[in-house]
């Protein structure tokens, strides 16, 4: 394919070759969705970490989290109100836990929403590029470049897995917090 660097990839040929590579790239495109729906579950979830933590209604927490524009932000929260409130110490090391693994996925679904995705003369999607900005040695680069290879495949496949179990642990996780909110000394003083 003959590549026109002022105006790019020959769109045409590649849209002539997608068919063939529909296989690969639709597998890409489905792990992709899957992580991002997988991930958005998760992170609602903690809505109701959130109610039980401000010992609050569904509304209010929906409207406090709906408030926060950035998931950080609405994890930072979290593990303040936890800090503040949560008494039961294997609850908050539950907690904390299930926000590290949260927080790793996390990097890994903004690696493949956030990213510019390469293409051989094929179409065939090769490479990822990071378009976050890091500092390297005392000088600003755009992002990074990770192949998109089998390995890199196994990797998306094994993390859709890993949130299928994270949302069964927070789900676990949620009534027994109620619980714990509800006995802590606040909770007692207040009623």
């Amino acid at each position: 394919m003959q590549v026109d660097h002022r105006h790019g990839a020959d769109f045409e040929e590649l849209d002539r070759a997608a068919p063939d590579l529909a296989g690969r790239r639709n597998l890409i495109f489905g792990l992709m969705g899957h992580i991002s729906y997988s991930w958005s579950n998760n992170e609602s979830m903690f809505i109701y970490v959130m109610q039980h933590l401000m010992q609050s209604d569904e509304i209010t927490a929906t409207l406090v989290f709906a408030s926060l524009n950035t998931t950080r932000a609405r994890i930072d929260l979290v593990e303040r109100l936890a800090n503040a409130h949560l008494q039961k110490k294997e609850i908050a090391a539950e907690l904390r836990r299930i926000i590290r693994v949260f927080n790793r996925l996390t990097r890994l679904r903004n690696e493949f929403n956030h990213s510019f995705f390469q293409q051989d003369q094929t179409g065939e999607i090769t490479h990822t590029y990071s378009m976050r900005i890091q500092k390297k040695a005392g000088v600003l680069t755009l992002g990074e470049t990770k192949p998109m290879d089998d390995a890199r495949i196994q990797k998306m496949a094994r993390a859709i897995n890993e949130l299928s179990e994270l949302n069964r642990d927070i789900r676990s996780l949620v009534p027994r917090l109620q619980v714990a909110m509800q006995s802590s000394p606040e909770a007692a003083s207040a009623s």
